[in-house]
């Protein structure tokens, strides 16, 4: 069973015009004053999101057959069946489940959190075997999980995201290889997939080896190779990062890659679980945008990169899709701009002194990386922001320093770092969206010392961190944050456009509507004086637990 949420734009609109508007527009009725700057800026919208229902049957089957290795394993538990007179969401009407999830989850804690079953490479038949046998402490799991150590688990209402790795020393069973880092394997089983416009989606090549999952595809996509597959109607991406090129010591070549994702596969058994209620919790929460009209911020429009920054002489992407009701990463005044603009690139002078306003989106800016949302396949992830100068001291404060402005957390997540990493991902994973937030240039030995790593839980506006240069190495990069934003679909976590996103969270944080500026768009006093109504989404995932 599946339903869709969001996708909608503002009501009482035809794409995102107020009705009495556009019929001033077609009968030339100049006493209403139409804003044309106001209508284009009404045009947000919210994503599509595809909620499916688990099998739970058939997830117990599959895990009858593996406790069965082990006969007085499966002894332990209750029967397999489903209790009759209990509704399926009610947790005793799969007490064996329950056993499953008090047995693991001093392993994989909060398992019994995901509403998708959770499918992990670990032997649970071994594993309760040995524990049955006084022979398992829990000190040597990776002989249960195929060699594979867990790095994270974390569970929630849209499912659950697991990363392991496998050391360098492990050899049996696999092809040598010329990397000589540990492996980091990535799963994530999601009840919530974002149905987004994707021209490379659903591609891939089916796996002779990994016959056991029927649909599965085998794809390189965005720096990752990707395992893509559906089980008990859930959908299921296994991913490593790796280079599509000749092996080399310092990067993972996706040929090596292979031989690791495949072990890892085979291994997948049932750990955990436990079904969402019948009518699952979906109920939206709007998308506000302030009343006010701002006297200050204007911003082009979502994919109006400065000229000539396209990727390969393209444009941006226009992606006027809010993707999740966030706090803005910095404290105001802040400016989303290009940081490869420099004297001598063509533009608007505005454009080139960064610290001013209108905001311009570099999404799909040149970059060697590939990404599926962008014209030409390859481009910037995300948009980079850089903060304003230090607001003027106030009484009673302690005044700001240039070189430590806050960079904030932008919803209550959890945090995807291993030590040394350049980039800070921040996870929600909620009843309504699973969506991920990266940022990337601040310093990893900070980050290291300030316990960002796998597994922190973060509160929205809690700081993380100040505004910083680092890319591979201090004063890499021009002073700014870059932020980017994934979401979770059919072919794994897709880099989309966050600059929308930034807009609305940035009109929040002043207190006031901004103004879109368009090419041809006369800034009118008259007309950017004008009140706004306020604007409600229906449909857009609200995230809040």
């Amino acid at each position: 069973m599946v339903q869709v949420l969001g996708g909608k734009t503002f009501a009482g609109r035809i794409f995102g015009v107020r009705i009495f508007d556009l019929v001033a527009i077609l009968l030339g009725l100049p006493a209403l004053a139409v804003d044309t700057s106001r209508l284009l800026a009404q045009e947000f919208r919210t994503p599509a999101v595809i909620v499916s229902r688990a099998d739970w049957r058939a997830a117990m089957d599959q895990l009858r057959s593996e406790l069965n290795t082990a006969p007085a394993v499966a002894a332990d538990f209750s029967p397999f069946g489903r209790r009759h007179g209990l509704s399926s969401s009610d947790p005793r009407a799969r007490p064996a489940l329950l056993e499953l999830n008090g047995a693991t989850s001093p392993i994989f804690t909060g398992i019994g959190r995901s509403p998708v079953p959770v499918l992990l490479p670990f032997d649970t038949a071994g594993y309760l075997g040995a524990r049955r046998s006084g022979l398992a402490d829990g000190t040597s799991l990776t002989r249960y999980q195929a060699d594979f150590r867990t790095d994270l688990f974390d569970a929630g209402p849209a499912g659950y995201d697991a990363v392991f790795s496998l050391p360098p020393d492990v050899g049996a069973g696999l092809p040598s290889r010329i990397f000589a880092k540990p492996v980091e394997v990535q799963i994530t089983g999601s009840r919530l997939v974002y149905d987004i416009s994707d021209p490379q989606g659903g591609k891939g090549e089916p796996v002779k080896a990994l016959a056991q999952y029927p649909d599965l595809r085998r794809f390189i996509r965005e720096g990752y190779v990707r395992y893509a597959f559906t089980r008990f109607g859930i959908a299921y991406v296994v991913s490593i990062q790796c280079l599509d090129s000749a092996p080399r010591p310092r990067r993972l070549a996706c040929r090596e890659a292979y031989p690791v994702a495949e072990r890892f596969l085979k291994a997948l058994r049932v750990v955990g679980g436990l079904p969402a209620p019948s009518r699952p919790d979906v109920a939206p929460l709007a998308i506000t945008r302030p009343t006010n009209l701002s006297a200050e911020f204007t911003y082009r429009p979502p994919g109006d990169v400065l000229p000539p920054n396209g990727a390969r002489g393209q444009s941006g992407r226009a992606d006027r899709t809010v993707y999740s009701q966030i706090r803005f990463p910095l404290d105001a005044p802040a400016y989303v701009h290009s940081q490869s603009s420099g004297k001598g690139r063509s533009g608007d002078a505005a454009d080139l002194r960064l610290g001013q306003f209108p905001w311009r989106d570099n999404f799909c800016e040149p970059r060697s990386f590939n990404v599926g949302q962008c014209a030409s396949g390859s481009g910037h992830q995300g948009d980079d922001i850089r903060p304003g100068a230090c607001p003027a001291r106030r009484e009673g404060a302690d005044g700001c320093d240039p070189k430590r402005q806050r960079v904030l957390a932008v919803r209550d997540g959890t945090v995807i770092r291993t030590a040394k990493e350049q980039a800070a991902t921040l996870q929600v994973n909620s009843g309504t969206e699973h969506v991920r937030f990266r940022y990337m240039h601040m310093n990893p030995a900070v980050m290291d010392a300030d316990g960002l790593l796998n597994g922190r839980k973060l509160g929205e506006g809690e700081q993380i961190g100040v505004v910083s240069n680092y890319l591979d190495h201090p004063n890499g990069t021009s002073r700014h944050l870059h932020f980017d934003l994934q979401v979770f679909t059919r072919d794994g976590w897709i880099w989309v456009s966050p600059y929308v996103t930034l807009v609305s969270a940035y009109e929040r944080l002043i207190g006031g509507r901004g103004r879109e500026i368009g090419p041809q768009m006369a800034l009118s006093p008259a007309l950017t004086a004008a009140p706004l109504e306020p604007d409600q989404t229906a449909g857009v995932p609200s995230g809040r637990n």
